[in-house]
């Protein structure tokens, strides 16, 4: 039996209110979901969300917060 997921909350998230993104690592699978959802699962790999991150972090996506 494999041991539970693991579901990490970013400090930035606002606490432990239900606005909160949550991340966690099962076998060779990212898992991403929304805390106040917990049951939507978008699931992804290392290789494709560190291509999302850097995105993020050079700015690609700061349009969508205007």
């Amino acid at each position: 039996m494999s041991a539970p997921i693991q579901w990490q909350k970013s400090s930035f998230s606002g606490g432990n209110g239900p606005d909160c993104v949550e991340i966690a690592s099962h076998e060779d699978t990212i898992l991403i979901r929304e805390s106040d959802t917990p049951t939507d699962i978008i699931t992804t790999d290392r290789a494709k969300l560190a291509a999302f991150i850097q995105g993020v972090k050079a700015g690609e996506f700061d349009h969508f917060l205007d």
